[in-house]
């Protein structure tokens, strides 16, 4: 079996600021051994779990040449591989040729999201709401969305407790999610220690392993529109002339195709 681990910082267990997930920032080095070492807690759960083969995609843009390669190399388990990307869902070789399950890990909640720590969808600037076929979705969908191209389910949600009500209320009460801190705020959260987290993470992880065949496989629907409300027209008028893409009012741009893959290509460049 193989294993896809989908990863992000803001989720992370002892992390609620952005200078700890910012590269360059005071409490960067801080957040990426927090974050690694979750990594780890889950890799070490999908071998005990059964995987033949772990994959570690990074998926947290740091800032600059930090941005999707956030995680520790020397630090992570030994047993797994991990990617470093150029551009966000730009790797997919695994989900191609065959993927049997993908675990989130880390997660934050959408744009605008009540409590959700360090919530955001895509920039904490540039992008508000993102819709799928008129659902409200965050970056836990857009994952998912990915995931579900080629029929890969989603086992695992990790992050607070925010995001995985999300998660649950967007895949189904079969998806398993785990809360490593409660949201009190945008910037405040009520954490468990780290080493509880990654106690639970790694038995967490293993029972998703285990329990494959009940966990949900996402797809927004065929064909599919993505809607992204902007923070600007500043920022909607990027897309003006994007072949595919509609400016549909000032700060209000969508695409619309027969997978929700080509829209999202159309959109997300």
């Amino acid at each position: 079996m193989n294993v896809l681990i989908i990863s992000d910082m803001e989720g992370v267990a002892g992390i609620c600021r952005w200078e700890q997930v910012s590269a360059g920032r005071s409490g960067y080095e801080e957040g990426r051994r927090l974050y690694t070492e979750e990594l780890n807690a889950t890799v070490r759960g999908a071998f005990a779990g059964g995987a033949a083969e772990v994959v570690v995609m990074d998926c947290h843009g740091a800032g600059g040449d930090w941005s999707f390669n956030s995680l520790i190399p020397e630090s992570l388990d030994a047993r797994c591989e991990f990617v470093v990307q150029h551009e966000w869902t730009e790797y997919t070789e695994l989900l191609e040729q065959g993927c049997d399950v993908a675990l989130f890990v880390g997660q934050h909640a959408r744009a605008g999201a009540e409590r959700g720590v360090l919530s955001h969808t895509v920039s904490s600037t540039s992008w508000r709401n993102l819709r799928f076929n008129g659902t409200l979705v965050g970056e836990v969908g857009i994952n998912a969305a990915l995931c579900g191209t080629w029929g890969t389910p989603v086992a695992l949600v990790t992050g607070d407790d925010v995001v995985c009500d999300e998660a649950t209320e967007l895949l189904g009460p079969s998806l398993k999610t785990l809360a490593v801190k409660r949201g009190l705020g945008r910037f405040s959260a009520r954490h468990l220690s780290p080493v509880r987290a990654r106690e639970l993470l790694e038995e967490a992880a293993r029972e998703a392993v285990e329990n494959v065949a009940t966990a949900p496989i996402y797809t927004p629907g065929a064909p599919c529109t993505i809607e992204v409300e902007l923070g600007s027209t500043e920022h909607a008028a990027a897309f003006a002339h994007r072949a595919n893409v509609t400016v549909t009012d000032p700060r209000t741009v969508e695409a619309t195709a027969d997978t929700w893959w080509d829209a999202w290509r159309a959109i997300y460049l």
